[in-house]
């Protein structure tokens, strides 16, 4: 099973990602998780381009670069993980790639892009993607202490597209489950367990 997180910065990813492996594990479940973009040895080298601030880097190029990394970890790590029946979890896929580069940085046509995020994961799609939903000043709030990496300094208008993004695929895709970030932590918890709670059994 491949479970995949989404969502702007700020919206409890990390928290709820290691809430579940450790909830799954306890259940006698093998897992691994992966952040994107890394995993790979490739892939992280990769992720010390895109999030450098002292790059300026061309908006497909950004598309493609993050496209390699994943194509790198999905071959190298996450098919050969799922072969084996153990379940991946991932922070972020290529989801994130349709809302910051798609909509946030209007790199190229969604269709086109659609045509890459298919190339890079090998056509492998999520059995579920939790898309955290949090409001764009919420999430300003709980991040205005981060140091900001190269993404993060893209601006308000660029994260307002991104939303846009987020908000489009949660209404297009059916494997989205959009869940109230804005909550406490354990009632989230619980809520993605829940949904998973059928699958898990089967």
């Amino acid at each position: 099973m491949l479970i995949t997180f989404e969502g702007i910065d700020g919206s409890g990813k990390s928290t709820q990602i290691s809430l579940l492996r450790d909830h799954l594990l306890e259940a006698g479940h093998e897992v691994q998780v992966f952040r994107e973009p890394g995993g790979t040895d490739v892939s992280e080298i990769i992720r010390g381009m895109l999030l450098n601030p002292e790059l300026e880097i061309d908006p497909v190029t950004e598309l493609l670069l993050f496209s390699s990394a994943r194509s790198q970890l999905v071959a190298e790590k996450v098919r050969p993980l799922l072969e084996k029946n153990v379940i991946v979890i991932l922070d972020r896929f290529y989801d994130s790639t349709t809302a910051y580069q798609g909509f946030g940085r209007r790199s190229m046509p969604i269709e086109q892009i659609k045509q890459i995020n298919a190339a890079a994961t090998h056509d492998l799609v999520p059995d579920f993607t939790f898309y955290l939903r949090l409001s764009l000043e919420e999430a300003r709030e709980r991040t205005k202490t981060f140091e900001k990496d190269r993404m993060e300094r893209a601006g308000d208008t660029f994260f307002t597209q991104v939303f846009e993004g987020f908000e489009y695929l949660a209404k297009t895709e059916s494997r989205f489950k959009t869940i109230n970030a804005e909550r406490n932590i354990e009632s989230i918890h619980k809520e993605i367990l829940k949904i998973l709670s059928l699958s898990l059994k089967s």
